[in-house]
């Protein structure tokens, strides 16, 4: 049998202590220099990355860019060749010949439909078109007065002219580039205006994968491959500028240029922005890069995929972690062979002593046993035929946190069993108890005294004492945390995952019934007494009503329950449409008596033409259950005549708005932010569950509960919900 186990030595514990400290300063240095290594390696990726794709969305608006000038470019000359023609200066000097006019207009039509262009038109210097290439079109532009367009003002001035705008006479977009018509003393006399259509343009736009805009001057969007973006600013326009817009009707009869639903924030010293934002009801995230337009007074906005950035950091990081643990595993392969190496050196030299000092006598062998057991790395845990422990080394004491003391004499369940596998240990132990102990040695998970899990390799044998008796067994513990760390951290990490959900979903439903079933349970008090009362008077009448009500409300706790539970769950329980007026009705039912005892009459304004809800009927009948009656309870320190209980809804954009407000005391600042928190409450006996489960219920329709203070006391609950589908 192993010695006897004297006391702890509390000064050797201490130098214990000591001893480890530099390893443990060692590994939290190893460990923050790791996760530095795998940060800073993330981010040199992720800034690789975004230069990379800033480089691309460069190239990408050169391309843009030059198919801009391209479409733009090829009509610049237009109206300078048409103002050079004879018919023209004719007309203008004559604009009162119909058969000029007719000559101009056939010219015009010839020389647009060669160069491709929208419309060729011929303005006098009053702003009346005389002459146009859409002249047997139903919009013609003969004869409409364009003097408040800036390329008109421009050209008159001598100075050629572009514009972007919508047509004043066919609401189509386009880009007007002017061109003044000089008589022979260089007098300006007209006008003419080629207009450009972009929208091939903008199609184009439409098949790249990330959003492409222009805007203008003031920030104003004209044209995007984003629908939704369009006519939108991605500033503010000042008042002079919406004036001048207006002025010009530059962009039709709109009045105003919302904000792009845009959250701009610069990319640190990267070029370009960061752009969220959300097409077609998605979050996005963009890399944004704007140029100039050469010769015109636009930004190009060119944009990215910023997730692949993210993306790509994320894969530096995986990769750096697999590189650093690569390095580990092989630093733990070298340390255990040097381990090895050293065992086996340890136990040559402790066959040399043993032969050297066979004659020694029986206590200097037994203290130079237990001197060698204290020094192994290995941990070495001796139990008697019982399973009681006898012996247990230093090692094992450091790798469970125990002391010799807390574990000599244990039976099982020893502390250090890990509560996880309390089975598995069992299974073990019965099969070391039956003689059939695993030969190959089995792997063990112990839970340190201090918290954390220690993998283990256990390898038992039996004990066999000088006259060959069987008197226990021998274990040695061999500790693997190292090399199962990663495996064992995320199967404990499931573990807890799954044990947490599973006690949060137990205590929810327990509570929720607990809280729930309060109401219909008082209301089945209150009708039991009315029907008890009822028959003592002999009214049968009203017995047969309280009995109904009472059958009514145990059918309901019962619906409560089966509901409940299928919430906690997660399933969606009995989804139905829903009148508002009826769910207030039923609610106000039920809490007639509480009404009738706090002396208030609810105050109820639905309209008749409200659409129907689609939900469970029982949760959010119970959701105003509980609004209701917390607004009885905050009245009552209020006067009678001062009490007041309203309860109205409308109709919102894509959902139902449904209020309840009362003129209690309200609710202290203070505490707002814990209003919805589980097992708050200021009400004495309550739960702190209720608004808790309403704003649950309700955010499981797809909705939202909110609440406001008063003015003049009091507090109003809002209920935002979604409306049935047609």
């Amino acid at each position: 049998m192993p010695p006897a186990v004297a006391a702890p030595n509390p000064g050797a514990s201490i130098s214990a202590a000591r001893f480890h400290w530099p390893r443990f300063a060692v590994w939290t240095a190893l460990l923050g220099l790791s996760l530095l290594v795998v940060a800073l390696a993330g981010q040199w990726a992720a800034d690789r990355a975004a230069r990379n794709q800033a480089d691309e969305i460069r190239r990408a608006a050169e391309v843009q860019l030059s198919g801009l000038r391209d479409a733009t470019g090829r009509y610049r000359h237009l109206p300078f060749t048409a103002a050079l023609h004879p018919v023209v200066l004719a007309l203008l000097n004559a604009p009162g010949q119909a058969a000029l006019g007719q000559s101009a207009n056939r010219y015009l039509e010839e020389l647009n439909r060669l160069a491709g262009s929208d419309v060729l038109y011929l303005i006098d210097a009053r702003g009346v078109t005389l002459a146009a290439s859409n002249w047997a079109a139903p919009h013609s532009f003969v004869g409409h007065n364009y003097a408040n367009r800036p390329y008109f003002t421009e050209a008159l001035a001598g100075r050629s002219g572009r514009f972007y705008g919508v047509g004043q006479t066919t609401g189509e977009p386009g880009l007007f580039m002017s061109a003044p018509v000089r008589g022979d003393g260089d007098q300006v006399l007209g006008v003419v205006t080629v207009k450009v259509s972009l929208r091939q343009l903008q199609d184009s736009w439409r098949l790249a994968k990330d959003p492409i805009l222009l805007t203008d001057t003031r920030g104003i969007v004209f044209l995007s491959s984003v629908p939704q973006w369009l006519y939108h600013a991605t500033r503010p326009v000042d008042a002079e500028g919406l004036a001048q817009v207006r002025r010009d009707q530059q962009y039709g009869p709109r009045a105003s240029f919302p904000q792009l639903p845009w959250k701009v924030t610069p990319d640190g010293d990267r070029p370009g922005m960061l752009v969220r934002t959300q097409i077609d009801g998605q979050a996005r995230h963009f890399l944004a890069v704007s140029e100039p337009v050469e010769d015109l007074p636009w930004m190009l906005t060119v944009m990215a995929d910023h997730d692949q950035v993210l993306r790509t950091r994320e894969s530096a990081w995986m990769v750096a972690l697999l590189c650093l643990s690569l390095l580990l595993l092989a630093g733990l392969y070298w340390r255990l062979r040097e381990r090895r190496f050293a065992e086996q050196r340890d136990a040559r030299r402790e066959l040399e002593l043993r032969v050297k000092e066979r004659t020694q006598a029986l206590g200097e062998a037994n203290a130079f046993r237990k001197a060698m057991e204290d020094a192994l790395p290995v941990g070495m845990r001796a139990r008697d035929v019982e399973g009681r422990i006898t012996y247990v080394n230093p090692a094992f004491c450091r790798m469970t946190g125990f002391e010799a003391g807390e574990l000599l004499g244990r039976l099982p369940p020893y502390p250090y069993w890990h509560p996880d596998e309390v089975t598995r240990h069992w299974h073990h132990y019965e099969a070391m108890m039956s003689g059939q102990p695993s030969q190959s040695g089995h792997e063990s998970r112990l839970r340190h005294k201090d918290g954390h899990d220690v993998i283990t390799m256990v390898y038992t044998s039996p004990l066999i004492d000088a006259e060959g008796r069987h008197a226990g067994w021998m274990s040695s513990v061999v500790d693997v945390t190292e090399q199962r760390r990663a495996e064992l951290l995320q199967r404990q990490n499931e573990a807890q995952l799954q044990h947490a959900q599973r006690l949060a979903s137990l205590g929810e439903m327990a509570s929720t019934l607990a809280h729930e079933l309060n109401q219909p349970l008082m209301a089945l008090s209150s009708f039991a007494s009315a029907a008890k009362a009822f028959a003592q008077r002999g009214d049968g009448a009203l017995l047969a009503q309280s009995l109904d009500d009472t059958i009514a409300q145990a059918q309901r706790s019962a619906e409560i329950v089966r509901r409940i539970r299928g919430f906690v769950r997660q399933r969606t329980a009995g989804a139905e449409d829903c009148a508002v007026a009826t769910l207030v009705a039923q609610a106000l039912a039920l809490l007639r008596g509480e009404l009738r005892e706090g002396q208030v009459v609810p105050e109820v304004r639905i309209p008749d033409d409200l659409p129907l809800l689609r939900g469970d009927r029982v949760l959010l009948e119970q959701v105003l259950l509980n609004l209701v009656s917390n607004s009885l309870h905050a009245m009552r320190g209020v006067p009678p005549a001062e009490r007041r209980l309203e309860i109205d809804a409308e109709r919102r954009e894509g959902g139902i708005q449904l209020r309840v407000a009362d003129r209690g005391t309200g609710i202290d600042p203070a505490i707002a932010d814990q209003v919805f928190a589980p097992f708050f409450t200021t009400r004495a006996g309550g739960l702190g569950l209720g608004l808790n489960i309403c704003r649950t219920i309700v955010e499981a329709h797809r909705g939202r509960l909110t609440f406001a203070g008063r003015e003049g006391g009091g507090t109003v609950f809002t209920l935002e919900l979604p409306i049935a589908p047609p």
